[in-house]
């Protein structure tokens, strides 16, 4: 009896060894600055903005930005943000935790299944190439939706993993299904991880192995039990209030998220088109360093895995492949797409990591991809202070007032490059990229904070509109609402796919009561304020805005909507 406890307790030990070692990366590489600074553009600022309107209203079925219906995406993701924000009282020690919990949950889910597939020394590769992986940091340290829906599309491919290669496990299985069906109710692609079945089917037919023969009857339906479970959480009671309130806008809220922004923007998508070969060129090469130079190592050795009838190898690799092909085929896309299959790739790659990590080849790819980073940081430092005209510009364009923050990345990178090269050459890659997030967050971050969330020019626009006088925003950004001190008039997100249609609605606002303002973009000022008194009050997100005062164009007041205008009154978080 003694003699089984104390391999197991050596391998309980080594477990949490390695996990303290990913939770020290973790610290590093995506915690690092939490908490220091404001919801950035493009999608933070809109979507902590409708975690905040949803905590404020205790609406938890319909998101709305600015008071407008949000019918983009499904709310799983809100309901997180809301709950972070619920519990910390504050946009900015909230609005990260979700992808912090992702980052850290994705990894551990990686890190248990390769240990089970190809053990430990694997296992420990596997989850630090991935935490060092440049989508996934960017991802993880951002506010994006995609972070927690990789951490769920990944727990359900582990649940399948856990069932089909190691079982039987039905209960991993039925936690598989539910962990898609909450991925659809993230972002509608949740479903995807359940694709694993049709090369589980070819797979096994062609002899794979581990692939043990399953005979379980009914209880093949608990992951599609478990799905309609976790997609009818938000779905069944959205379709009742929606189909029993008789309020039009839910009504159209509700046909829009089910078909129009699932079926029909991925049959045709109206925006981000990209040609199909877009992520095996432009997104998995650069993106998915250094993952992406071992490609020429691991497909021989896929290879030879396919012939030796391998599935702890062929079975997320050809998950993967499926997932790239069904984004390839829409015409709309973005490169954060294909995040989910990023860790699919790791575990497929992870038997073979021990084995390439020592090899001299891969080292000097780790080594070189770092010194590209410490020469850039070099290159741009020495050339702000020659005073190079397109350096200064990109300082102004996003509020970088000093470069001593580079140049200190560029000292620290070399120190750890020298240090990596002579001690362990293929960790000079998570080294630098280690003193980039650090500097990043403490040295660059406090810099252009105010600038990149549009804090500083909000507080200018603010001061400049007397609090008695009625303050309408056209075209806004959602980053606006963040900083708002008092009631504002907006005419609803989205409204660039109705042509003039909101300045219509916002000319008709302005000329119907006196002691009104609106803030346009200078591109909106045709055609309907052109001639309108105005000033200008400073630049946001690539734009010169104007505080506009009436009289707008009779005639394109006599075109608007007033019942497009909405009162939004920010909550006090």
């Amino acid at each position: 009896m003694h003699g089984s406890a104390a391999p197991l307790a050596r391998s309980e030990a080594w477990k949490r060894s390695d996990l303290l070692w990913i939770a020290l990366v973790v610290l590093v590489l995506i915690a690092s600055g939490f908490g220091l600074r404001d919801p950035w553009p493009a999608d933070e600022p809109r979507f902590a903005a409708i975690a905040r309107d949803m905590v404020a209203s205790g609406d938890w079925l319909f998101p709305r930005v600015g008071g407008d219906l949000y019918q983009d995406k499904p709310p799983l993701y809100f309901w997180l943000l809301a709950g972070a924000l619920a519990l910390t009282g504050s946009v900015r020690w909230s609005f990260l935790l979700p992808s912090l919990a992702a980052a850290c949950g994705t990894l551990a889910l990686v890190y248990d299944i390769v240990r089970r597939m190809a053990g430990r020394g694997a296992a420990l590769a596997a989850a630090l190439l991935l935490a060092s992986t440049i989508q996934f940091v960017m991802a993880t340290r951002s506010a994006q939706i995609d972070a927690t829906l990789c951490l769920l599309t990944t727990l359900s491919l582990y649940g399948l993993l856990r069932h089909l290669l190691f079982g039987p496990a039905w209960g991993w299985y039925a936690l598989a299904g539910l962990a898609a069906g909450l991925g659809v109710i993230t972002k509608g692609v949740g479903f995807l991880p359940l694709l694993a079945l049709l090369p589980y089917a070819w797979l096994r037919r062609r002899g794979f192995e581990p692939l043990p023969r399953l005979a379980g009857g009914a209880r093949w339906l608990l992951a599609p039990a478990g799905f309609l479970v976790g997609v009818g959480v938000w779905l069944v009671p959205m379709l009742i209030v929606s189909s029993t309130s008789g309020d039009p806008a839910l009504e159209a809220y509700r046909d829009e998220i089910l078909f129009q922004q699932t079926v029909e923007r991925y049959a045709s998508a109206w925006h981000h088109v990209r040609p199909w070969y877009y992520f095996l060129l432009e997104v998995i090469p650069p993106l998915w360093l250094p993952l992406s130079p071992l490609f020429i190592w691991l497909v021989p050795r896929w290879r030879d895995a396919f012939r030796k009838r391998d599935a702890r190898v062929w079975l997320p690799l050809a998950w993967m492949l499926l997932v790239l092909l069904f984004f390839s085929l829409s015409t709309g896309k973005r490169g954060i797409y294909i995040l989910p299959a990023l860790p699919a790739a790791v575990i497929a790659a992870a038997p073979f990591l021990p084995g390439l990590f020592g090899r001299r080849g891969v080292a000097r790819v780790s080594l070189v991809l770092a010194a590209v980073l410490i020469v850039v940081a070099g290159v741009f430092t020495l050339a702000a202070l020659a005073g190079a005209e397109q350096v200064t510009r990109a300082q102004m364009r996003i509020g970088l007032e000093s470069v001593a923050p580079i140049a200190v990345f560029a000292i620290l990178g070399l120190v750890a490059w020298l240090v990596a090269w002579r001690v362990k050459p293929i960790l000079a890659w998570p080294a630098v990229l280690a003193c980039l997030a650090t500097v990043w967050a403490f040295g660059i971050t406090p810099q252009i904070d105010a600038e990149r969330s549009a804090r500083a020019f909000m507080e200018s626009v603010l001061a400049r509109v007397p609090s008695g006088t009625e303050l309408g925003l056209v075209g806004y950004r959602e980053q606006f609402l963040l900083h708002l001190d008092r009631p504002v008039v907006n005419f609803g997100h989205r409204r660039w796919l109705e042509g003039q249609q909101e300045n219509y609605d916002a000319a008709h606002w302005l000329n119907a009561g006196p002691d009104r303002v609106l803030l346009v973009p200078g591109s909106s000022l045709e055609p309907c304020f052109a001639a309108s008194p105005r000033s200008a009050v400073g630049e946001a997100s690539r734009e010169t805005w104007m505080l506009v005062q009436g009289p707008a164009s009779e005639d394109c007041a006599r075109r608007g909507d007033p019942g497009r205008a909405i009162r939004y009154v920010p909550p006090t978080h």
